[in-house]
């Protein structure tokens, strides 16, 4: 078994948000050694009074990651998923977070409380924080003005030109750091450019790691835009911002939906702000990108990724390159 677990291909995923834990449901179904590495940045709701009065990072998208990639019972899932409606000082949180808060206070440190939790839910893989500590995320806006806080980007409704953290010298994990030099591919997204994938890209020794990695790079781009994020944003639009904050073509491959969104499921969106991220072939074609492009999507009650199609591309794209390049 030792041995199996050593010749799986090793990939690290960051990021955050639910589109993450989505994909993650699907990938942990094949014989993958992954390490999700999350953001930390978040401070909005239960994560951010948990956080504020705690000092403790956020535990929302870790508890969100930690559940998608667990081995448990439905039932398990369901309790570290269920959110209070009533009760004072109760009502919006929820109870992943809270237990993981627990674990915290319990162990010393949110490190150490996301391993332990890991070990509880007989999680596929290992999941691990950003950086050790929370950080706050600041936005530039096309006018000169700075948002600060991950949960008030969105609602400022303006166009981000940039993001940063502070500090901005926030030191990463050193497990995850370890876990992208030995990685056979690197993938980000889906999820909130702005406020989930980028986060991770501003930790200084995270970004470089990553850069100088020889691993596969995959960008899994969203299907819909994000009001206050990335309004009217095609799929190249999602490629410049990174290239805007690292300054270099980072991904090798990138997975985009093709398939068509009913009408009706559209208008829903369109209520809300989003639309469709927009294929553009003619500016992709002309990159160094090369695009794997398919029916991605599922509606149930929200447009998510179909999972079983997305992992299936992913774990081909990574075992094909690992084909071309073996482990010396």
């Amino acid at each position: 078994m030792a041995e199996e677990q050593r010749q799986r291909p090793r990939i690290v995923v960051m990021g955050g948000g639910t589109g993450l834990s989505v994909m993650l449901r699907g990938l942990k179904e094949k014989p993958l050694d992954i390490t999700a590495i999350v953001t930390v940045a978040d401070d909005g709701g239960s994560s951010g009074i948990l956080r504020s009065e705690l000092q403790m990072p956020p535990p929302g998208d870790i508890r969100n990651v930690l559940t998608a990639m667990a081995d448990v019972e439905p039932l398990m899932a369901d309790i570290m998923r269920y959110r209070f409606n009533t009760g004072e000082g109760l009502a919006g949180h929820s109870l992943g977070n809270l237990i993981l808060a627990a674990l915290t206070d319990i162990s010393g440190d949110f490190v150490t409380a996301v391993r332990e939790l890991s070990r509880l839910f007989a999680v596929r893989g290992r999941v691990l924080p950003a950086a050790g500590d929370a950080v706050v995320l600041r936005a530039e806006m096309s006018d000169g003005t700075i948002i600060t806080g991950e949960s008030k980007i969105p609602e400022a409704g303006g166009i981000i030109k940039r993001v940063s953290l502070e500090p901005a010298d926030v030191e990463p994990l050193p497990e995850a750091l370890e876990a992208i030099r030995n990685a056979d591919a690197i993938l980000l997204g889906p999820g909130s450019l702005y406020t989930s994938i980028l986060p991770n890209l501003l930790v200084p020794k995270l970004a470089e790691a990553v850069v100088s990695s020889d691993a596969i790079k995959i960008f899994v781009c969203n299907v819909m835009t994000q009001p206050g994020e990335t309004d009217n944003y095609t799929v190249n639009d999602h490629l410049q911002a990174v290239y805007d904050h690292i300054g270099i073509h980072l991904f090798d491959y990138i997975i985009v939906n093709d398939g068509e969104i009913p009408e009706q499921v559209q208008s829903k969106y369109a209520e809300k702000g989003a639309r469709p991220v927009q294929l553009d072939k003619d500016v992709l074609e002309g990159s160094a990108y090369k695009v794997i492009a398919d029916k991605l999507v599922l509606f149930r009650t929200y447009l998510r990724h179909d999972t079983d199609k997305l992992s299936h591309h992913i774990y081909q794209l990574v075992q094909d390159w690992i084909n071309r390049n073996p482990r010396v």
